[in-house]
């Protein structure tokens, strides 16, 4: 039979017509999920680096900075400090920094690009406590051989003045390091290992 009294241009211009609007449907569901899959600003701030100015930092103090929502540490160590650093070695469960948490610039007993500046994320390797910075050398409730470095009042880790985890405590690495490298002389990157060592 033939397709008599079928207008077939308008039956094109219907099928396209459908098309079109059946795509522009489609779409306007699709975007929204999406957009709701790519990281909102906020997120894509919290995960950017941070620049820390050292300029005012003083010998033996710690400055705390927030990095992905974590807190890091920046401690401007005394000569006094890196003096005590070798003398623990045999105390510590990697002294030598050889697991695979650290970077490069990380694996030597500083645990850093500069002696003097030391950069740490300040969570307890054990279970996500926030250690406290305990820079006195031999206190009464850390014991006489307490050279400084990080008590973890949660379950009783140490860690030395180079995020060095000692034995025999809950913990089982030493600090991380995060990704760094100096801008300047007063100025650290956090969250990138750009720059020059």
């Amino acid at each position: 039979m033939a397709n008599s009294g079928v207008d077939v241009k308008r039956r094109r211009f219907l099928v396209a017509s459908t098309s079109v609007v059946g795509a522009a449907g489609a779409a306007a569901l699709v975007t929204p999920f999406l957009y709701s899959m790519s990281p909102s600003a906020r997120a894509l701030a919290a995960g950017a680096p941070v620049e820390v100015d050292i300029s005012k930092l003083e010998p033996g103090m710690l400055q705390l900075v927030m990095w992905r929502g974590k807190p890091v540490w920046v401690v401007n160590r005394t000569e006094e400090m890196l003096a005590a650093l070798p003398g623990l070695d045999n105390r510590l469960k990697d002294p030598k920094s050889e697991m695979p948490q650290q970077p490069e610039y990380a694996k030597n007993e500083y645990r850093s690009r500069e002696a003097k500046y030391l950069v740490l994320v300040g969570i307890c390797t054990h279970l996500g406590c926030s250690p406290t910075y305990r820079p006195e050398v031999a206190p009464a409730d850390l014991g006489a051989d307490w050279k400084g470095g990080w008590y973890c009042a949660c379950h009783g880790s140490r860690f030395d003045l180079a995020g060095r985890v000692f034995k025999n405590v809950p913990a089982g690495a030493n600090l991380e390091v995060p990704p760094y490298y100096f801008e300047d002389e007063h100025t650290i990157l956090i969250g990138e290992n750009g720059g020059a060592a």
